[in-house]
């Protein structure tokens, strides 16, 4: 009998920048806690992310249970996991994809800080927990709400999808190149494709969409550097309807603890 264990967790604080592997996490309707509550937007008010900025991977980022560090080359700056005081901006609209939503920036220094290391006029700003963004109506279960995230609260993805992908090329990728909350062992590669209901422990998840890639997979996160690949060789066998596909969307049912070593369950669709 197989087993399909969760053997990774992650987050990505701020939309785009780098990510943090957890050994446990909560799980919460929008995503994990702090995942991608944050958010580097233009002078326009329009999100920033590595399509068109592919040096904001090499912002490495780190957490403890105060506040968050991020790191480029030598220059840090840490942030408070709840911002709030004097400094912290009025709400205030700005734009992700084709949504409208209400955030505060960090503070002015923060928003220095990132622009310096870009080389680029920018805000950092917070998404806070009381506000809404809908997922797509076409696929919510119970009028889930989002984080800053593309379009969806969690994305999952197998090791044995990677590990097939990585046999196609002539230099392999590590996972984060495509970003996931959740990398689990033990299944075939891709059948999370065709997964609906699901568990991990007593923690209940609907499957709604495949993972459309948009270009950040090209983006080496240790160089920020771009090249075709795996884009490339993903879309030879992977694509459909002129998009690639790689990974799980989910949104959860409960919302309880989760942790490293967790067990998947596959449930019937009904």
């Amino acid at each position: 009998m197989r087993i399909l264990t969760l053997t990774e967790i992650w987050i990505y604080p701020v939309k785009s920048l780098g990510g943090i592997q957890l050994p446990s996490s909560k799980v919460l309707e929008k995503g994990l806690p702090f995942d991608r509550r944050w958010m580097l937007v233009d002078e326009k008010g329009v999100f920033m992310t590595q399509r068109a900025h592919p040096g904001m991977a090499l912002i490495k980022p780190s957490i403890d249970s105060e506040r968050l560090t991020f790191r480029h080359n030598t220059d840090t700056v840490h942030i408070p996991l709840a911002p709030s005081g004097p400094d912290s901006g009025a709400l205030q609209s700005v734009m992700i994809w084709n949504d409208i939503v209400t955030v505060r920036e960090v503070s002015p220094q923060h928003s220095e800080w990132f622009s310096d290391q870009l080389k680029v006029k920018c805000k950092l700003m917070f998404f806070p927990e009381e506000e809404e963004r809908a997922v797509d109506p076409a696929y919510k279960i119970d009028n889930e709400q989002v984080s800053l995230a593309d379009a969806f609260p969690f994305l999952i993805i197998g090791q044995s999808s990677l590990d097939e992908l990585n046999a196609r090329l002539a230099q392999p990728v590590p996972m984060n190149r495509f970003r996931p909350n959740f990398v689990f062992t033990g299944g075939e590669p891709f059948e999370e494709d065709t997964w609906r209901n699901f568990s991990i422990a007593d923690n209940r998840f609907v499957a709604v969409k495949p993972c459309a890639r948009c270009p950040i997979p090209t983006v080496d996160q240790d160089t920020g550097k771009k090249s075709a690949e795996p884009l490339k060789t993903l879309s030879s066998y992977r694509s459909r309807n002129n998009k690639v596909y790689f990974g799980q969307n989910l949104v959860a049912l409960d919302h309880g603890e989760i942790k490293t070593g967790d067990t998947l369950t596959l449930h019937a669709n009904v």
